[in-house]
């Protein structure tokens, strides 16, 4: 059985915050106010396996009321989510992605993003892809206001 889910999240950017997309640091003036470190790629793709396996979303295994998730790396619920899909005996085949923000440009940093998920969800570089988008400077990402994500994952059942 080969399935599909799709990823989807926004966050809110502001000076002072810090700027973490795949896991990885970016050099920005503002940062996406979350949670936990407000990682929007990575939400996405954790939204978009659990999806595509049947096995809820991602405010349901980490809600964001609950303390023991406040400033957690994303990382650290891309892992968790990788043992939850394994244990429900689907595998993941491939991971696209989409980073939507008006600045900073991230061409720079999309092939570190890839490598540190890739490892996280225990998959060969080539089976997920990490693009960035903008918006032409529209709606409150356009603005500068937020940043936003889209993932889909396909996942086969073993």
């Amino acid at each position: 059985m080969i399935r599909t889910g799709i990823g989807y999240d926004v966050h809110r950017l502001a000076k002072g915050e810090a700027l973490i997309l795949g896991g990885v640091t970016i050099r920005s003036e503002k940062g996406s106010v979350g949670h936990s470190d407000g990682d929007v790629i990575t939400h996405a793709i954790v939204d978009a396996l659990l999806g595509a396996s049947g096995c809820g979303d991602i405010g349901t295994h980490f809600p964001s009321d609950d303390e023991r998730w406040k400033g957690m790396s994303s990382l650290h619920f891309l892992s968790n989510t990788v043992k939850v899909i394994g244990d429900a005996e689907f595998q993941i085949t491939n991971v696209d992605a989409t980073v939507i923000l008006e600045n900073p440009r991230l061409s720079g940093y999309l092939e570190e993003m890839k490598k540190v998920l890739a490892a996280e969800m225990k998959i060969e570089p080539g089976a997920i892809s990490v693009k960035a988008t903008t918006t032409d400077g529209l709606g409150f990402i356009g603005q500068k206001e937020g940043i936003g994500a889209m993932a889909i994952a396909t996942v086969t059942k073993v």
